[in-house]
């Protein structure tokens, strides 16, 4: 019987143990190139990947720095507050959470739960509920326990004052950024440098890390706003259209002598802490934004560039009869229909004449007239410092009809700002400078306040032209059509000015802008003010003088009081020199009083004037009376005038120049009296 051959089992191991081992082989090779296509082919995408679902970095905002008035007190600042977010991973029911979240939290509407729901479903890292909540619904949120809920400190924005100067001021969004007014135009600078937060999550998207990088402070803003002249004049306007009931108004006070900006108002107003709430309509600034044509106030430019020119003179006749004026088949006539017959030039800006306004237009011409109106700044931005402020429309002097010319000349078919009229006027009340308007005096930042300099932009009329045109301007508030807007003991200059709106395509007969521009003391000027006041329809009619002007007069009369500024008319006469000798006494002329001109007679009816004796004068004073006599002068010095070249009675050349030395100290007038003629 044959034996059974014995089993190959070194055989079968050996093949099994080859199988495993290729097998072995292949699945670590498989995981090795797995491994090399992830962490070496992928490696980029996959860390961006993890990283974008293990971290999201977060900017905080800086705290924004401060904004002050002129005497430092604090009209912006900012606040910690905290801000609710989520890590969705860790909220299980997103409508659950949105729900109880939205219980906890103010002013919460179904809207806002959805909303706070949908961004909970994205499945991000990080979202946030709300923003910059109060302290209250911060500790009630706190108080659910919520899995995957935290807050972050930021940093938010608070006007103490609520609604003064909020046109000057604007405001902040959530994101630290400046969408209005001052903290818009200066956001860069007063934002600072945000901060970061990192936060981590792990696999489960649970919150386990949180890094920040501390944010920087931006720098502070001290601006030229009086804060409790602010006040005053955000009063005085708002009860002025509210007496008229008028449809809005707007109000600017200025230094004319530094272009700084007092106070500046507009109403309708709201408040910044909640501008959302705010009708948009009320966050206007109308000093600077809106358009408005300004009649008769525009007369000052028109008479600026007559007597630049020397096209007139203060006392040159203008005839306005018969009350109109014909441009073919446009007829414009004189306000209430009268016929001032032949007037003083003088006196078209004192009575307000259009049709005089419009002679001395045409003798002027487009060019002269045209290069006035942007002399004194119209057609241009007047500040740096408002964002959104309005160039204003003006003609352009080659393509300018006799027909515009004559609307030009008394106010119309020219579209300006009130902070454009105010830079204007204080070209007057200063001596002849356009200076630059604007609302920031300095910056603070790291402990250093830098101010913000003096800006000259041009020279828009000579310290002649400007005296004389102060005067006419007086006479205006003495007794012509602003005579509402005088101050008891104080010199008043000033125009009216009253102006159809354009309504549907027409100048409308019910609807009027009426405003009124002047300067105080007018000899002195401390206050360079414009009052706008749109669309009245109150017991006070539509006119400037009677309704822009009692604004204009409460708004000087509260500033004159409140800067302590003394009296300008029956004042107490300061201390001068008088001198004695054995032949002659020369006394020096009192506050107010100015020498008279003489003239003699040198035969066939003609006269020769004298030069004045203008020595005690001020500077203002003797540049009005050389104006007068068509000369002007070169000053040297400051005070008073000490010594003239010619002396007093020589006979005057029009158009020639004299040379006045100022001095202040008493022995310098004195010294120079004893070496007078």
């Amino acid at each position: 019987m044959d034996e059974k051959p014995a089993f190959p089992w070194r055989t079968t191991l050996k093949r099994r143990v080859g199988i495993a081992a290729i097998v072995l082989f292949a699945w670590s090779a498989a995981i090795e190139a797995r491994l090399v296509y992830l962490q070496v082919v992928r490696h980029t995408d996959l860390s961006s990947r993890a990283e974008r679902q293990q971290q999201r970095t977060v900017e905080s905002a800086a705290k924004r720095g401060d904004i002050l008035d002129r005497n430092g007190r604090v009209l912006a600042y900012s606040v910690e507050a905290d801000s609710i977010y989520a890590v969705p991973g860790d909220l299980g029911d997103p409508a659950a959470a949105a729900a109880a979240l939205c219980g906890a939290l103010d002013d919460c509407r179904t809207r806002d739960r959805e909303a706070i729901a949908d961004r909970i479903r994205r499945g991000r890292a990080f979202a946030y509920v709300r923003r910059q909540v109060s302290p209250a619904e911060a500790q009630r949120v706190a108080g659910l326990k919520l899995d995957g809920i935290g807050f972050m400190t930021e940093s938010r924005r608070f006007y103490p004052n609520k609604e003064l100067a909020a046109h000057v001021l604007g405001y902040v969004g959530l994101d630290n950024k400046g969408l209005n007014g001052i903290e818009a135009a200066y956001d860069t600078l007063i934002k600072g440098r945000p901060g970061t937060v990192l936060i981590q999550t792990d696999a489960r998207r649970r919150a386990f890390s949180r890094i920040e990088r501390p944010p920087t402070a931006g720098a502070s803003l001290e601006l030229t706003i009086d804060q409790y002249l602010q006040h005053v004049v955000e009063r005085e306007l708002r009860a002025g259209v509210e007496e008229n009931r008028a449809a809005a108004g707007s109000a600017v006070v200025m230094d004319p002598q530094t272009g700084e900006i007092v106070a500046l108002a507009s109403w309708p107003s709201f408040n910044p802490n909640a501008y959302r709430e705010s009708a948009r309509e009320s966050q206007r600034n109308r000093a600077v934004q809106d358009l408005y044509e300004p009649g008769s106030t525009f007369k000052i430019v028109t008479a600026g560039a007559a007597l630049e020119e020397n096209v007139l003179q203060p006392d040159s006749p203008v005839e306005t009869s018969p009350g109109r004026i014909r441009f073919g088949s446009r007829v414009i006539d004189e306000d209430r229909g009268h016929n001032y017959g032949l007037l003083t030039f003088t006196d078209v800006i004192v009575k307000s004449s259009n049709v005089g306004a419009i002679k001395v237009g045409l003798k002027l011409g487009s060019e002269r007239l045209g290069g006035y109106v942007s002399r004194f700044g119209f057609g241009r931005r007047a500040s740096p410092d408002f964002p959104g402020e309005s160039p204003g429309i003006v003609w352009n002097a080659a393509r300018m009809t006799d027909s515009a010319l004559a609307s030009i000349s008394m106010g119309y078919q020219v579209g300006v700002t009130p902070l454009q009229m105010a830079a204007a006027v204080s070209a007057i009340a200063n001596g002849g400078e356009l200076v630059e308007p604007r609302i920031v005096r300095a910056v603070i930042q790291d402990g250093t306040r830098t101010p913000v300099p003096r800006k000259v932009v041009r020279r828009a009329v000579s310290e002649g032209t400007a005296a004389v045109l102060t005067e006419i301007m007086e006479q205006v508030v003495q007794r012509g059509t602003g005579t509402r807007a005088r101050i008891d003991r104080f010199t008043v200059a000033g125009k009216t000015g009253t102006a159809q709106k354009v309504v549907g395509g027409r100048y409308s007969t019910s609807e009027y802008n009426a405003s009124f521009v002047g300067f105080v003391p007018s000899r002195q000027p401390v206050f360079a003010i414009v009052v706008v006041i749109d669309s009245p329809h109150g017991p006070n009619a539509y006119y400037g003088g009677t309704v822009a002007a009692p604004i204009f007069q409460r708004i000087a009369a509260a500033g004159l009081r409140l800067y302590g500024v003394p009296p300008s008319i029956d004042r107490e006469p300061p201390v001068m020199v008088a001198r004695h000798e054995e032949s002659r006494e020369r006394l020096v002329v009192a506050p107010g009083e100015l020498p008279a001109i003489i003239t003699l007679e040198s035969g066939a009816g003609r006269t020769t004037a004298l030069f004045p004796d203008v020595r005690g004068l001020g500077a203002r004073d003797a540049l009005r009376m050389l104006a007068h006599l068509g000369m002007t002068a070169r000053i040297q010095g400051a005070g008073v005038v000490v010594e003239q070249d010619p002396p007093a009675g020589s006979p005057v050349e029009r158009g020639a120049v004299s040379t006045l030395r100022l001095a202040r100290r008493a022995g310098e007038m004195a010294a120079s009296a004893d070496a007078g003629p």
